[in-house]
């Protein structure tokens, strides 16, 4: 078990407000050498270091957005960046993501991606650019840095090069696509923190010395290219004789634009549009039943912008997608959820059975558009309530299903503050505050949405997705929706740590009071809860495990883990423990079970044992320990770390 104090707590994660093209370009400029840097590290040293110049150039200079309009364009980005500034910070992130891209082992049974490939440009004839050397150390580091994989070396540079601390990292790694943040965070410790490093001549493809190619065989590639030429010449002109000209294609479909699957997924004709009362007789309750609502559901030509622009993404599209959510085209014709003017945007809304698609453009041009998605599979009748809309001004709008009969705003900090009714038209919200607008460090509330229709009402809170994930209280396997006063009391300590769950492709959040101990000076008595995350991709769960004192707003988070059955609907058992400070002084290693937990045992920095679920041991500051729990059964389980 790592033991933490309760008073360090790691603060909720940034939000992502609105960048323009006109500050992401200033920031381009103003950075270009530090952004180029990064990209120089984080590709792949199997690159050569020639390559690895060339491409950190093209990839830097293709971060910024090509679309440019007279109104600001809507670009997402996070709240934070170099010296305050959102722009360079949206920039990083692109740069980060392709940089990794690039290092991506090319798959026969997909296209590879723009930066797999050598760049176009920028492009030396007959040099080779290379970094000036270093020293020993900056070589050493270099070796070190090129056994990593591409996320651990991002991780490495963001800490070093960036200065940021882990939170942050682990933020614009999973922003950048990494599925597994933990181990590249692992894998970047076993380096050495030689961070005063990265700053040296050796890792800087500004500062270039230049080398002739091999002249000789410069000039043999220059004879065979003029023999290629002129062979394909005369290829070309006996393919033009009459006849078949290439090979026939036997059995195989029709080219992609020929192909009646794929004309129907670019159509809006074809679009199925379902009736409004549809969903009162039909077996299924959930996105397929909803009906196309909006002021713009005959505007042919936005439908078909959303529709094209699904199917193939230009490079001026801003595309995110929740993880294990697959971003390829629609298999045939979507339904329609949506399409109108939200804000100053116009909005579309489709779904393919697998995934929730969401285009989006400026109201007076499509500079700037974004293609969303999120993966909905499976999806219950609580689960399909809501959609998000729009965020704007720190404010969401989200679509409701047919069924919902009323909606309000209600602050999880607040329990005891009642819920404000919210305005609906056509199955749109008024605007309500977003939590995902908060800055670091600061949650003086968190605002969710809550729903009612015949089977009940329900919360639904936004974590930075189009789909708002359901929170649930009580007991793994008879959790039940966060309704009445109990359930919201037990749900507040807990509400400002729904941050850490940002863009995970979260499903449901389930809080559990599974213990209360007393504390040894006789202060009152602490509550301990478990808090589950599960995702729409049935992985990447997470679970944290957290501690309140008498007094104390926010528990405190004093475990966490990843992708373990713990604290859930298969394994409703969790184990944790912390070190506690008492008011005179004092440090005790606090550790509590579920109840039908028989012993608890801690090992390593303090020893000890209870004949119950709750320990308490007098410790030292900064000692470790492991703990073992016996359940009734005579099971054995280890301690949340």
């Amino acid at each position: 078990m790592q033991s933490q104090d309760v008073a360090s707590r790691p603060a909720p994660a940034p939000a992502e407000p609105v960048v323009d093209v006109e500050r992401a370009e200033a920031a381009l400029v103003e950075h270009y050498p530090r952004l180029v840097r990064l990209a120089y590290l984080v590709l792949p040293p199997s690159l050569g270091r020639n390559r690895r110049v060339v491409t950190a150039h093209s990839l830097t200079q293709r971060a910024l957005p090509r679309g440019r309009a007279s109104a600001t364009p809507v670009i997402p980005a996070q709240a934070t960046g170099r010296d305050g500034d959102p722009g360079y910070t949206f920039l990083r992130l692109r740069v980060l993501r392709t940089a990794l891209e690039a290092g991506l082992p090319l798959v026969r049974a997909a296209w590879p991606k723009r930066s797999q490939l050598p760049p176009l440009l920028p492009q030396v004839w007959g040099l080779r650019l290379f970094p000036r050397s270093g020293g020993a150390d900056e070589l050493a580091l270099d070796q070190r840095l090129s056994a990593l994989s591409g996320p651990a070396r991002a991780a490495y540079v963001l800490r070093g090069l960036e200065k940021l601390p882990d939170g942050d990292v682990r933020e614009i790694l999973a922003a950048a696509g990494v599925e597994d943040v933990d181990d590249a965070l692992d894998e970047a410790d076993e380096v050495p923190a030689q961070y005063a490093l990265l700053d040296s001549p050796e890792f800087d493809p500004c500062s270039l010395q230049a080398r002739p190619t091999d002249l000789m065989r410069r000039r043999q590639h220059l004879r065979a290219a003029l023999a290629a030429g002129a062979a394909l010449l005369v290829c070309g002109a006996l393919l033009g004789l009459p006849g078949e000209g290439w090979a026939p294609d036997g059995p195989a479909a029709p080219s992609y634009a020929q192909n009646p699957a794929a004309e129907a997924a670019l159509d809006p004709a074809q679009l199925t549009k379902v009736p409004a009362l549809a969903w009162q007789s039909a077996a299924r309750t959930d996105y397929s039943v909803w009906p196309a609502r909006g002021d713009l559901t005959g505007d042919s030509a936005l439908l078909r912008r959303a529709l094209a622009v699904w199917a193939r993404p230009g490079e001026t599209v801003t595309v995110s997608a929740t993880p294990g959510t697959p971003a390829g085209g629609p298999p045939g014709a979507p339904q329609l959820l949506f399409a109108g003017t939200v804000d100053t945007a116009r909005v579309v809304i489709l779904y393919d059975g697998l995934r929730i698609a969401r285009y989006a453009e400026p109201a007076d041009g499509t500079a700037g558009a974004a293609l969303d998605f999120s993966r909905v599979d499976g999806a219950t009748r609580a689960e399909a309530s809501a959609v998000v809309l729009s965020r704007a001004d720190g404010n969401v709008r989200y679509l409701l299903a047919p069924w919902v009969k009323g909606a309000a705003e209600r602050d999880l900090l607040k329990p005891d503050s009642g819920a404000m009714d919210l305005t609906v038209t056509d199955g749109v919200t008024s605007p309500l505050s977003s939590p995902v607008s908060q800055q670091a460090g600061a949650c003086s509330s968190w605002n969710v949405l809550q729903v009612t229709d015949s089977a009940g009402t329900r919360l639904l809170t936004d974590l930075a997705e189009l789909v708002p994930a359901r929170l649930t209280s009580g007991r793994p396997g008879a959790a039940q929706d966060v309704t009445g006063a109990r359930a919201l009391h037990a749900w507040a300590p807990s509400s400002c740590w729904l941050g850490a769950l940002r863009s995970a492709g979260v499903r449901t959040v389930n809080s559990w009071s599974f213990a209360r101990q007393t504390l040894p000076d006789g202060s009152g008595a602490a509550d301990w809860s478990c808090t589950r995350a599960e995702t729409w991709r049935g992985g990447g769960e997470r679970v944290l495990a957290q501690f309140r004192t008498p007094g104390t707003p926010q528990a405190a988070v004093v475990a966490k883990a990843q992708n373990v059955p713990a604290c859930g609907a298969r394994d409703p058992h969790v184990l944790a423990g912390v070190l506690w400070k008492a008011k005179a002084g004092d440090w005790y290693l606090m550790a509590a079970g579920t109840r039908d937990t028989e012993s608890i045992r801690a090992t390593g920095g303090v020893r000890g044992s209870a004949g119950s679920n709750l320990l308490t041991v007098r410790a030292k500051q900064g000692a470790q320990a492991e703990l073992k729990g016996t359940l009734e059964n005579g099971r054995s389980i280890g301690g949340l770390k």
